[in-house]
């Protein structure tokens, strides 16, 4: 079976424990101590979860950049 490359993928979901809600943004970071800047991960957030998740990561001192998905 062969996958349709016009068919729509679904909206990413937020990656907030329990929360199925469809993501408005994507946080981009890193952990520096063991990952170069080539090395980027990806979470997905709702509006609601977005301050939330980046300030976990920002309190860590990850570096963090959000974007707003289309």
């Amino acid at each position: 079976m062969t996958s349709d490359p016009d068919a729509q993928s679904e909206p990413p979901v937020c990656s907030s424990r329990g929360c199925r809600s469809t993501a408005a943004w994507m946080l981009l970071w890193r952990n520096p101590r063991i990952h170069g800047s080539d090395r980027v991960k990806r979470w997905a957030a709702c509006d609601e979860h977005e301050p939330t998740l980046r300030e976990f990561l920002t309190a860590r001192g990850f570096p963090c950049e959000t974007e707003r998905l289309p």
